[in-house]
């Protein structure tokens, strides 16, 4: 420990370190339920890039493990702390260093936040759209390291179709470009796209070229009552089959719409089974609002109120951005799965977690992002009570098993972490879990990075 802080403090300013185990533990882990979490040798802030060169060159010649982080807002425990390691927490390197209109691109550091990159490029009449709902708090780097997404994904796509380049410092403390500057660019393996959903276990990304799109106009929102979450999942199918492109399609069960009733009384009727808000942000959005409500209509809905304004737009999106909060009131601790299936298997997921719920009785709200089929299952449980817990966890696994029965995925956007790491062998198969064990091992053959994420 002293040999580490000593060279440690070879190459970094005092204010980079933390020491004080009050203040480290509280880098110990992310969001994640049922991830264990070890205890940080010492906590490094860097502000440059010679700075995280530095600690990995140090941990290099040490072999100590490197946990690097962003805000910790993610729920997989990718950003949890081992024993003994260096966390690198990268949120002091937060400036924009560039927005470029006419290339339409962004440089930034990871510590960047993401609503503030959005404002910053709106001001000069652009957009970055990926937005997690954790936007006001979590880092562009965090994203990138778990490819996260966000309610814009059904027509904008997830970060990972915006980073265009990056610099990466490498295990042993080298430094790597990859990528371009450029709209086009087919030079090489795409090693851009490897570090995207990395989770930090390949290198430390210490600069990002983000793509950025014209500012689109402002969006109008309509919302859906049905009697069913089938009913629900069917006019999903209907407005994706006819080619509609909404950038927001999101769905919310019975059970999140009572939660968030209960929470912020917002009126929405007890007899509402499922909830769909859809919206465009195209040059007539009221006239694509009309055809996807006659489409709701054909569907079963029992009720569709289209938005006039953007404030009556405002208000409708309202209950889904409280949708996690209220579930999180319902009992002591939630788990937030992620799995993602194909749009026409939406209807099945639902009804499967549904009962799932009643297996294991347990309240397990769905939000999902439905035009991309990614459905977030909230299972609520008391944390103090052991045999609930069990049964959360349990539930948990199902869900996962559902979605992969379905053609899905085990995650998404939040990533694997170490709350799906037996799962990931299960989708990946065995020679998929070989090779990408394989790609870990060339750019950190000593397992410095992240040890215990995804494999």
């Amino acid at each position: 420990m002293d040999d580490l802080l000593a060279q440690l403090r070879a190459g970094l300013p005092a204010e980079a370190l933390i020491t004080d185990p009050d203040v480290t533990v509280s880098y110990a882990n992310d969001m994640a339920s049922f991830c264990e979490a070890g205890t940080p040798a010492v906590v490094v802030l860097p502000r440059t890039v010679e700075h995280v060169q530095h600690v990995m060159r140090t941990a290099t010649a040490l072999r100590v493990p490197v946990v690097p982080q962003g805000a910790r807002t993610g729920l997989s425990g990718a950003a949890n702390a081992s024993d003994g390691c260096i966390v690198l927490s990268l949120t002091k390197m937060d400036r924009i260093l560039e927005i470029n209109p006419v290339d339409r691109i962004a440089v930034v550091e990871p510590g960047v936040i993401n609503a503030t990159l959005s404002r910053a490029v709106g001001e000069q009449g652009l957009y970055y759209p990926p937005d997690p709902s954790s936007w006001e708090m979590c880092t562009i780097g965090g994203n990138i390291g778990t490819a996260s997404g966000g309610l814009c994904c059904v027509k904008y796509g997830v970060t990972a179709e915006y980073v265009l380049g990056l610099e990466v410092v490498l295990a042993d403390g080298r430094l790597l470009s990859t990528g371009r500057r450029t709209a086009k660019g087919v030079a090489g393996y795409d090693l851009t796209r490897l570090f995207v959903g990395s989770e930090g276990s390949l290198g430390i990304v210490v600069k990002a070229v983000l793509a950025l799109r014209p500012q689109p106009p402002q969006q109008l929102v309509l919302a859906a009552e049905f009697a069913s979450a089938a009913a629900a999942c069917d006019a999903v199918c209907r407005i994706m089959e006819r080619g509609h492109t909404p950038s927001l399609l999101e769905l919310m069960d019975r059970t999140t719409i009572r939660a968030v009733n209960a929470m912020a009384n917002m009126g929405l009727p007890d007899t509402t089974e499922a909830l769909l808000l859809a919206a465009f942000d195209t040059p007539d959005p009221a006239a694509d609002l009309a055809a996807v409500g006659e489409l709701c209509t054909a569907a079963g809905a029992t009720e569709v109120v289209p938005a006039e304004d953007a404030a009556e737009s405002e208000l409708l999106l309202q209950a889904r951005r409280l949708s996690l909060t209220a579930l999180e009131t319902v009992k002591s601790a939630t788990m937030i799965d992620d799995v993602c299936v194909p749009r026409s298997r939406l209807a099945e997921m639902l009804d499967g977690t549904a009962a799932i719920a009643g297996k294991y009785d347990l309240t397990i709200g769905v939000c999902a992002h439905a035009g991309d089929g990614n459905t977030h299952p909230v299972v609520c449980f008391d944390q103090a009570d052991p045999d609930e817990s069990r049964r959360a966890r349990e539930s948990f696994d199902e869900i996962m098993a559902l979605g992969l029965e379905l053609g899905g995925t085990i995650t998404g956007e939040h990533g694997v972490g170490t709350l799906k790491k037996e799962w990931l062998s299960r989708e990946l198969g065995p020679v998929g879990l070989e090779l990408q064990r394989g790609i870990k091992r060339t750019f950190d053959p000593l397992g410095l990075l992240n040890p215990g994420k995804l494999f």
